[in-house]
C-alpha cells in the first residue's frame, strides 16, 4: 500500500517545486476498485445545521479517478504523459429553510501518487439570495478567489501551503494510514468558511484517530478558536467507505444561536459511468439511492 510518513508530508508539503508524475504505481487493489471506468456514488441522509435549526436534506458523494492538467487546471479532455492522475470528489448538499433551498457543492482534485494537496479545490453555494463560488488553485502557494453576493467577501488571497479539510474524504479513500494527527494547522472546508462568513486561513486544530464500538475507524477534529468538532467515520476494511460524519459547532443568530451538530448517514453506495445515465429511464437510480 502507497504510504508516506507524516515527516515526509510535512517535508514534502513545503516543497514549492512539487510534481505529480502521471505514470503511477499503486496498490493492485486500489488500481482494480479506481480505475475500473466507473465512479463511486454514496448518498446520505442530511441533517443539515442552518439559522439555528436542523434541516432535512441529502447528500452526495462522486468519487471517480481522471487525468487533471496542471496547464489548464480543468480536466485533461486530451490526456497527455503530463497531465496528473487524479482521484476527484464532488460532494453535494441540498437541504431547504423554510420556503428557500440551498444546494452546496465542493469539487477536490487530489493526486492518486504522492497526494499531500489537492491541485484545485472549488466550492459553490446557491440559495435564494444569491451564490458564492471559491476555488483554490495550486501552485508555489495556494491562490485563492472567492466571488459572493456578500458585500466585502470577494477578492483573492494567497497562502502559505497547509492541509486542506476538503481532501480528508480523498486522503481516507487513499491512503488512511496517513491521516494527520496531534496538533496540525489546518484550512476548514469550504462549504464551513462560505456558510459561518469565517476568514479563510489555516486554523489550528488537533487531529486523532480511533475505532468505535462497530471496529470503523473514527477521525476527529477539533479547532479550538472555531469551536468546531469534525467526526468522519469510515470502514476499516478496503475501499473505506465514509459511512458516517458530524459536524458539531455554534449556528444561528440571537437568541436561536446555539450548538449544533450536522450530520451525514450513508444509505446506498453504487458503481456506475453516470456520465452516460442521462436518459428519464435512467432516473430509477435516484430512487437506488434514495434521492427521490
Amino acid at each position: 500500500m502507497l504510504s508516506l510518513s507524516i515527516i515526509a508530508l510535512i517535508i514534502l508539503a513545503c516543497n514549492a517545486s512539487e510534481t505529480y508524475p502521471m505514470k503511477i504505481k499503486i496498490d493492485p487493489e486500489l488500481e482494480k476498485y479506481w480505475y475500473e471506468g466507473k465512479a463511486e456514488i454514496t448518498s446520505y441522509k442530511l441533517s443539515q445545521a442552518r439559522y439555528g435549526e436542523l434541516r432535512e436534506g441529502t447528500a452526495v458523494m462522486i468519487f471517480v479517478t481522471e487525468a487533471f492538467s496542471e496547464k489548464s487546471m480543468t480536466k485533461a479532455d486530451r490526456p497527455s504523459a503530463s497531465d496528473v492522475s487524479v482521484l476527484k470528489l464532488n460532494f453535494t448538499k441540498n437541504f431547504t429553510t423554510g420556503i428557500y433551498p440551498y444546494s452546496l457543492m465542493t469539487s477536490s482534485f487530489f493526486p492518486v501518487e504522492n497526494g499531500i494537496h489537492s491541485l484545485k479545490v472549488s466550492s459553490s453555494s446557491q440559495e435564494w439570495c444569491g451564490h458564492s463560488f471559491m476555488e483554490l488553485q495550486n501552485s508555489a502557494k495556494f491562490s485563492v478567489k472567492n466571488s459572493s453576493y456578500f458585500e466585502g467577501e470577494s477578492g483573492s488571497l494567497t497562502l502559505s501551503k497547509n492541509l486542506l479539510e476538503d481532501d480528508l474524504w480523498s486522503m481516507i479513500r487513499l491512503k488512511h494510514e496517513d491521516l494527520p494527527k496531534g496538533e496540525i494547522k489546518m484550512i476548514p472546508s469550504f462549504s464551513y468558511l462560505g456558510l459561518m462568513h469565517k476568514k479563510t486561513k489555516a486554523y489550528n486544530c488537533q487531529a486523532n484517530i480511533d475505532t468505535d464500538s462497530d471496529g470503523n475507524q473514527q477521525y476527529t477534529l477539533y479547532y479550538p478558536e472555531l469551536d468546531r468538532n469534525m467526526i468522519i467515520t469510515f470502514e476499516s476494511n478496503f475501499p473505506h467507505r465514509i459511512i458516517r460524519w458530524e459536524e458539531t459547532y455554534m449556528d444561528g443568530y440571537g437568541s436561536q444561536r446555539q450548538k449544533l451538530s450536522t450530520t451525514g448517514e450513508a444509505i446506498k453506495t453504487i458503481k456506475s459511468a453516470y456520465w452516460g445515465k442521462n436518459s428519464n429511464a435512467d432516473s430509477m437510480l435516484r430512487n437506488e439511492l434514495g434521492l427521490e
